[in-house]
């Protein structure tokens, strides 16, 4: 109990801070954007399977539109991480200083502070992929086979969270094969426990189908656009080090040592490996391999302990952690006021890593998509309100991409504004709406390109925000009237995955 106590804790203080600064900033972009999913709940999306638009109706529904009320699951998704990583320490042997410091590996890490901060998909993988872990060490311990079940249901839950979870089953499977568990394969549990992970995927990929399959398309088109950050190999590496926090690198390496050695959790350490070799090879974002780190952190911590002869030494090093993991915690979580976080950035040179190719103005963009999204749509409100009742009947609403759509759907019901409307992801299979053509408010486009497509255009506002990514900043807002063709023969041309 006392050692449950510990892991109790450490989850409990993870829920603490996210609390402390829940409304420092604003709502995030993709916030808005699973928010509006969760107005068309599917079985899929463009860019996404269905759970996260399910999560966030539930999170509206139940709680409200505040931010605590949005973000509580990605925040309790966070602390669930924090608590893991002790337990499978635990689980492996770990005494109470391990499973300590399994958790505080797991609480310090830049990646996990930024990601159960708010409404994302990432926020509940590593908690998924590291259940899918505890029970694949449950039964290597000689556990009930019929387990192999529950790990096929988590394993359906992640593939319905997010399509990474594709590689990190591939590379389980590989590491089975290459390890004397393998012995696990010609018994039928484990496949009855693969059949129930696709029967939990069947909607979604049923979704796909129907959709001629769209994810793959929007992944094409974003590897043809160069739209990510392209790093290489040593580059993919070192910046594991920043997400993961540097001084938890001699934990999780030490981690994937002890994992090797052993043959009964070899499975672990050679899935994390062949991990890391898909996404090196396919070019993956360089946050794609957090979600299995806490396995290496709990074993990590164990070799740790096993190793450090001076024992005043553990203590020292958790403190050593804790206090890194507050210098570096407002890189990645809104602790301080803005201007307060610029200063202290440019004093530390830390920021987050890029993950994207976009020029970046005075915050990182996980802190600029959640500045400015009010204020786009007040103007908006503006320019509709001019319009007479007849009119704003008749009008629509149009966003570039799906934080100005968003934004209006989000913060515009308030304002009086109808839905918005846009070519971007799963907007554009949404379609137009009621809009045919008469009367259209535009974000963020060109007066030129405009005035091909409509006989009157007019220019009736400019969106902005000094802490915004810059392509959100100083883009007009313009009225137009008069469609030049039918909505039918222009809707397809909006469409814009990427």
């Amino acid at each position: 109990m006392k050692q449950r106590s510990v892991l109790i804790a450490f989850a409990a203080a993870k829920v603490l801070l996210h609390l402390l600064c829940i409304n420092q900033y604003g709502i995030f972009r993709d916030e808005l954007y699973y928010l509006a999913c969760g107005e068309h709940l599917d079985w899929g999306y463009v860019d996404q399977p269905p759970a996260i638009a399910l999560v966030a109706w539930l999170a509206r529904h139940l709680f409200g539109d505040s931010l605590l009320a949005i973000r509580i699951f990605a925040v309790l998704a966070g602390a669930g991480t924090v608590y893991l990583s002790g337990a499978i320490a635990r689980r492996l042997g770990g005494a109470t200083f391990a499973q300590a410091l399994a958790c505080l590996c797991a609480l310090v890490a830049p990646v996990y502070l930024a990601t159960s901060h708010f409404l994302s998909m990432n926020a509940f993988e590593p908690l998924l992929w590291m259940g899918c872990a505890y029970i694949a060490i449950v039964i290597f311990q000689g556990g009930d086979e019929r387990l192999w079940l529950a790990f096929g249901g988590l394993a359906g839950l992640g593939l319905e969270n997010k399509h990474t979870t594709l590689f990190f089953g591939s590379a389980f499977f590989l590491a089975l094969l290459l390890t004397p568990q393998r012995t696990h394969l010609r018994r039928v549990w484990i496949w009855l426990g693969g059949a129930i992970a696709l029967l939990i995927f069947l909607p979604n990929l049923l979704w796909e189908v129907q959709h001629h399959f769209a994810t793959i398309e929007l992944l094409r088109n974003i590897a043809r656009s160069h739209k990510n950050a392209d790093l290489s190999p040593l580059g993919f590496l070192l910046q594991q080090l920043l997400l993961m926090h540097p001084l938890t690198f001699p934990v999780w390496l030490a981690g994937l040592v002890w994992l090797l050695r052993r043959p009964p959790y070899r499975v672990l350490g050679l899935t994390w490996l062949i991990l890391l070799a898909e996404f090196l090879v396919l070019k993956g974002k360089v946050y794609y391999l957090a979600p299995s780190y806490p396995m290496l952190f709990a074993a990590g911590a164990i070799a740790i302990d096993e190793w450090a002869k001076v024992r005043a030494l553990r203590p020292a090093f958790l403190a050593l952690l804790a206090l890194t993991g507050a210098i570096v915690a407002p890189i990645a979580l809104p602790i301080l006021p803005v201007d307060t976080y610029i200063a202290y950035s440019s004093a530390l040179h830390l920021t987050p890593p890029a993950t994207e190719n976009h020029r970046m103005g005075p915050l990182p963009q996980q802190y600029a998509d959640m500045f400015g999204w009010p204020e786009m749509a007040a103007v908006v409100a503006r320019a509709y309100n001019r319009l007479t009742p007849a009119e704003r009947a008749r009008c629509g609403i149009f966003g570039q991409n799906y934080g100005q759509a968003g934004a209006i759907d989000f913060y515009g019901r308030r304002l009086g504004l109808p839905p918005a409307i846009s070519g971007h992801q799963n907007y554009y299979l949404w379609g137009p709406g009621n809009f045919r053509g008469d009367i259209l408010i535009v974000m963020d486009d060109d007066r030129e390109t405009l005035e091909k497509l409509f006989h009157s255009v007019e220019e009736v506002g400019v969106v902005g925000h000094p802490y915004a990514m810059p392509y959100e900043n100083g883009k007009p807002v313009h009225l137009c009237r008069g469609l030049k063709m039918p909505i039918e023969e222009l809707w397809p041309k909006v469409k814009k995955w990427i």
